[in-house]
């Protein structure tokens, strides 16, 4: 759905905005402390609202934004603004961050590279902080999440003995550091573009250059409000998130700033690949006039013998000559052989 079919809909009116997925929703649950950990998948929606009070800390993560109801359950139980809940299900805002007091509400992007490693797949993640809980929120099934779940499993993790807010870091580092693959498979195909962009003077050489930059614009358009969410996140003296915290997060500030400085690198690179290219056909092109030239260079002594000796005059001493014939091919060819040679010392051909 988009934003046309929720103009004049009152404010905090629930409705999906963004791409039709087909996938069930699913409720996952890792309940935790530093002396046990436990994978949950619930069955039903009301199943995750007892770890809301509970001695422990848990993760909450629902996948698909198809039913309304459910959202509106878990918002119910975990006491979440109607405006948290319609950001939740609105997937193409930028990245933000609100703070609500009891909680904190950050939206951002999770990167990921297709299947034939020349497109980017992206997919909002909702994620909501409460003092003992986190909620994820994903639009698809699939994630950059499991190695963490398993870490989590260990006793030494230092989830494990750490706040909620540190499992928040977590997260956050794991979806920015998956940025950092992204940039790399740009930076792979950069490195065979530039191999090809002098010799292919293709339109598919082209496309792939646009291409390229698109996705290159996509990239920093999704991390660069990241930038000043975590920097907000940092700065502001939030309840919720400890001192200690605040020292990991400003580590996921500094990796947005680096890719930002590498996707800047990466942009200009590919307007010098556009000029490469580009180059690249303008010598091609030199090269064919080159060579149309010289053939046109050496007809044209060759046209104007022939043209005198096409005009029909009657008086023409040259057409009574038994070897006139033999003779014009004669002087028509050393002139053909003559500019060859000429051309080649002058390294033309």
């Amino acid at each position: 759905m988009s934003y046309t079919k929720k103009a004049g809909l009152p404010p905090g009116t629930l409705v999906h905005i963004g791409n039709k997925h087909t996938n069930e929703t699913k409720i996952s649950v890792i309940d935790y402390s530093a002396e046990h950990v436990q994978r949950i998948e619930c069955k039903n929606v009301e199943d995750c609202f007892v770890y809301k009070d509970t001695e422990s800390l848990s993760w909450i993560n629902i996948t698909s934004l198809n039913d309304i109801s459910i959202i509106e359950k878990i918002g119910a139980a975990f006491n979440l603004h109607h405006l948290l809940l319609e950001d939740v299900l609105n997937t193409q805002h930028r990245p933000k961050l609100e703070d609500f007091d009891d909680y904190i509400f950050i939206s951002l992007k999770m990167l990921g590279v297709t299947k034939d490693g020349k497109g980017i797949v992206s997919e909002q993640v909702s994620l909501v902080l409460g003092s003992t809980w986190i909620l994820s929120f994903q639009e698809i099934e699939g994630d950059v999440f499991n190695p963490l779940r398993v870490r989590m499993e260990n006793i030494k993790s230092a989830a494990r003995n750490k706040h909620i807010d540190y499992l928040l870091y977590r997260i956050l580092d794991t979806i920015v550091d998956n940025y950092f693959f992204v940039t790399e498979n740009i930076s792979d195909r950069f490195l065979k573009l530039e191999e090809t962009a002098l010799k292919a003077s293709d339109g598919n050489t082209l496309n792939e250059i646009q291409r390229l930059k698109r996705q290159i614009i996509q990239v920093r358009k999704t991390i660069s409000p990241l930038r000043d969410v975590v920097s907000t996140l940092q700065k502001d003296e939030l309840e919720v998130i400890s001192a200690e915290t605040n020292r990991y997060i400003k580590d996921v500030y500094d990796h947005l700033i680096q890719l930002i400085d590498t996707l800047d690198t990466q942009r200009d690179l590919v307007g010098g690949i556009m000029e490469l290219y580009l180059t690249g056909v303008s010598n091609k092109m030199n090269q064919v006039m080159q060579l149309l030239t010289i053939i046109s260079t050496i007809f044209i002594p060759l046209t104007f013998i022939a043209g005198i000796y096409g005009m029909n005059f009657t008086y023409m001493p040259e057409l009574q000559s038994r070897y006139g014939y033999f003779i014009v091919w004669g002087v028509m060819i050393a002139i053909f052989i003559v500019m060859i040679m000429f051309f080649k010392r002058k390294k033309w051909l």
